[in-house]
C-alpha cells in the first residue's frame, strides 16, 4: 500500500510538472521574442543560520526565476543544508523546481517540486547510525507579494514525518527576487 501511494505521489509531480512547463511553452516563446531572454531572469535565493544549545544550522539556496509575463514565472533552485544537534548530523543537497502565479498583483500561487538528498548520521546507544535516502516534497503556497518580496505559507503534500529534514509539513516563506 505505501509503494503504491509513493507511486501515485510521483505520477501526481510529474503530471503536475509537465502540465506547468508545457501550457506555457508557447507564452514562454513569443516572450522571449519582444523582448530579450536576460531582461526576464532574476535571481534571489536564501541564507540561513542557527545556533543553539549544543546545535547549529546553516543553510544556502540560490534560485532563479523566468519571469513569462506579468502573472507567471517558472524556475529552478539548489540547496544545501547541515545541522547538528548533539550526536545528530544532517547533510542534505538537491534542487527544486517551481512554479508563481499572481492571480492579482497582491497574492502570489507556488507550486515547488524539491529532490533532496539527506545523510543523516545520529548517536544511538553509544553507536552512530547512518542514514541515507533521497527525499521529495511537493510544496503548494500562497503569499503575499510586494514587488520583489513575498511573505507567505506553504504546504508540502507529501510530508512524511520520518523521513523530511522539516519539522513540519506547513511552513511561512520569504523569497526575494531582483
Amino acid at each position: 500500500m505505501r509503494k503504491k501511494k509513493h507511486f501515485l505521489s510521483k505520477l501526481l509531480i510529474l503530471s503536475v510538472l509537465i502540465t506547468a512547463f508545457t501550457s506555457n511553452t508557447t507564452t514562454a516563446q513569443v516572450s522571449t521574442s519582444k523582448a530579450n531572454f536576460w531582461e526576464n531572469v532574476r535571481f534571489g535565493g536564501g541564507l540561513g543560520i542557527g545556533f543553539g544549545n549544543d546545535s547549529f544550522n546553516a543553510s544556502v539556496s540560490p534560485s532563479a526565476i523566468y519571469q513569462v509575463n506579468p502573472m507567471f514565472a517558472v524556475g529552478t533552485s539548489l540547496n544545501f543544508n547541515y545541522s547538528k544537534f548533539g550526536d545528530h548530523k544532517l547533510t542534505a543537497y538537491g534542487a527544486s523546481a517551481l512554479t508563481l502565479f499572481n492571480i492579482v498583483p497582491a497574492v502570489q500561487l507556488s507550486a515547488e517540486f524539491e529532490q533532496m538528498r539527506i545523510n543523516r548520521d545520529f548517536g544511538v546507544n553509544g553507536s552512530i547510525t547512518e542514514d541515507n535516502y533521497w527525499n521529495s516534497a511537493l510544496f503548494l503556497g500562497v503569499g503575499y507579494s510586494n514587488q520583489n518580496v513575498t511573505f507567505g505559507v506553504r504546504y508540502d503534500v507529501l510530508y512524511d514525518e520520518e523521513k523530511s529534514i522539516y519539522a513540519d509539513a506547513l511552513m511561512p516563506f520569504v523569497r526575494v527576487y531582483f
